[in-house]
């Protein structure tokens, strides 16, 4: 058990679960929509709905739609925030079967149209599970480093995500594979990692033949390892001589990203 276990998140309260954790929800699905909102529909459950209102469950989850993080002292002025920059939102009842008593599902429209469902619950302590993504059940915290891909469902998929990763030294908490109901012969890979991927590999990943839409998910303060960055140095020159110059050139572009992270670290370290 450590400290946070104990006190809880630094936050704006008053609750960790139906207020940090609420906030985080929000911040999770506007990450997972990967655009701007601009309309939410919020289906509270449980003790989300009988008395989120005051514990401001509402403001909370408005405010991490909105980009804000826990502790942000804006919170309780997320109504009005959202207001002026004119994004709409709207609560209800959410119909779940079995859930946690802390949950929510939530529909939210981009800027650029796209469209995305996303289920959660607050665990407590701050902390919450994504417990779906459109129709696909999930299971994750977002505590770890965290990458998400959809996926074809078909032998090889997993294979070619996990030996990239071990061929840079990233050991994985855990990799889980979910099915999309709606959709025959696609999946959404989610692969938690105790380590950060830099986002070179990201990019890798994602031209992958049989990957769709790739998310990844950082774990804030945590960046690569020099010796991390060092294998994914090598990764890129052993495909160079494996893939030869033309298809390497469309490499090299990602590769360009691992010296804009090593930059950034630099930048943090002489601040």
């Amino acid at each position: 058990m450590g400290l946070f276990d104990i006190i809880g998140p630094i936050m704006v309260g008053p609750s960790s679960s139906h207020t940090a954790g609420a906030v985080r929800i929000g911040y999770m699905t506007r990450t997972l929509l990967g655009q701007e909102v601009k309309d939410a529909v919020i289906g509270l459950y449980g003790s989300f709905l009988l008395t989120g209102r005051g514990h401001g469950t509402g403001k909370a989850l408005v405010a991490g739609l909105l980009g804000m993080r826990e502790d942000d002292e804006r919170i309780p002025n997320s109504f009005q925030i959202a207001k002026e920059r004119g994004i709409t939102f709207r609560f209800e009842e959410a119909v779940l079967k079995e859930a946690h008593p802390n949950s929510v599902s939530i529909t939210v429209t981009g800027t650029e149209g796209k469209v995305r469902t996303v289920g959660a619950c607050s665990i407590g302590g701050g902390l919450i599970k994504i417990t779906k993504i459109d129709d696909i059940d999930t299971s994750f915290t977002g505590e770890y480093p965290t990458l998400i891909a959809r996926n074809q469902d078909k032998p090889g998929m997993i294979l070619k995500v996990a030996e990239i990763l071990d061929e840079i030294d990233i050991n994985v908490a855990s990799l889980n594979v979910y099915k999309d109901k709606r959709k025959k012969g696609s999946a959404i890979m989610i692969v938690e990692c105790d380590e950060a991927i830099p986002y070179a590999i990201v990019d890798e990943i994602r031209e992958f033949e049989g990957i769709g839409r790739v998310i990844y998910i950082a774990k804030e303060g945590l960046r690569p390892t020099p010796h991390i960055m060092e294998k994914t140095d090598q990764y890129f020159k052993n495909c160079k001589q494996t893939f030869g110059e033309q298809e390497q050139a469309c490499k090299e572009r990602a590769h360009h990203r691992i010296q804009t992270e090593r930059a950034m670290k630099e930048s943090m370290v002489n601040a």
